[in-house]
């Protein structure tokens, strides 16, 4: 199994211990492209930064209500993921 993990310093340990069956591939640095989602973290973070959730079931919460709101915002999507080579459609962001 290969598990593709970014070089940002809050995911590197020198003490990660890697299951046998799993191999890491970096990406490189400074690559938004290669992880689209990445400019979008910004936009469910701030639900809940300046929350305390109390357990999961908050957080999940307030993470489907932010969700939501973003489902309303495509055209902010768009320019936070559409890169120049990324292939346009018509159709509209759903979620199943």
């Amino acid at each position: 199994m290969l598990l593709v993990v970014d070089q940002a310093g809050w995911h590197q340990s020198q003490e990660l211990v890697i299951p046998e069956g799993i191999d890491l591939f970096e990406l490189p640095s400074h690559s938004p492209e290669l992880q689209p989602a990445e400019p979008l973290w910004p936009l469910t973070n701030e639900v809940v930064a300046n929350c305390s959730p109390q357990n999961l079931d908050e957080l999940e919460e307030l993470l489907v209500y932010r969700g939501q709101q973003l489902l309303g915002q495509q055209d902010l999507i768009r320019g936070l993921t559409c890169f120049h080579w990324w292939p346009l459609t018509r159709r509209p962001l759903t979620i199943n």
